[in-house]
């Protein structure tokens, strides 16, 4: 794979599952108002705290290219079977190596609250700047979180953006 060659970039890791306009949305906010170039999606094959995926990798993949495709700036890649593992870290690891720009990971609030649980979540903090986007209905919860509690980092950015109430398990219940 090419050298990446871009300055600092943005990571938007999940399974989207399926992706939707939240993710284009918040893709475009860190574009405008984060000192960044591009935002990676990184579709992983299953997400780690859930037992299966409503669609196939190959439909989520296909779905994400489609939505992105008019956004040169935003980039579709699957990278579980390069890092050997759906885990984040792995993710940043590579990116790491490819690349010595800042990294920003993005997040929803909804996943600050349990991202102490994440696989080497301190290696993630110590990697990257992590930007949290509010989630409507999240964004108290996620100020408590046991993160933030600790306080033993300060590479945590949290953006204001309007609150859109859509998520892939609200597009997953309408389906079945």
């Amino acid at each position: 794979m090419k050298k990446l060659q871009f300055n600092s970039f943005g990571l938007l890791g999940g399974s989207f599952d399926p992706p939707h306009y939240g993710h284009l949305k918040i893709s475009k906010i860190a574009l405008k108002k984060l000192p960044i170039k591009k935002v990676v999606w990184i579709v992983n094959k299953k997400n780690p705290f859930k037992k299966k995926t409503y669609f196939s990798l190959r439909q989520r993949l296909l779905k994400c290219k489609k939505m992105t495709k008019k956004n040169k700036k935003i980039r579709v890649m699957y990278l579980d079977q390069i890092v050997k593992s759906p885990r984040t870290f792995k993710a940043i690891n590579y990116f790491k190596k490819k690349s010595k720009e800042r990294i920003f990971f993005l997040i929803g609030s909804d996943n600050l609250i349990y991202f102490h649980k994440w696989k080497n979540y301190k290696s993630i903090l110590k990697s990257c700047v992590l930007v949290v986007f509010s989630r409507k209905g999240y964004d108290n919860r996620a100020k408590k979180s046991i993160l933030l509690k600790k306080k033993d980092f300060n590479n945590i950015i949290f953006v204001n953006n309007k609150k859109f109430n859509i998520s892939s398990t609200m597009i997953k219940r309408k389906l079945i």
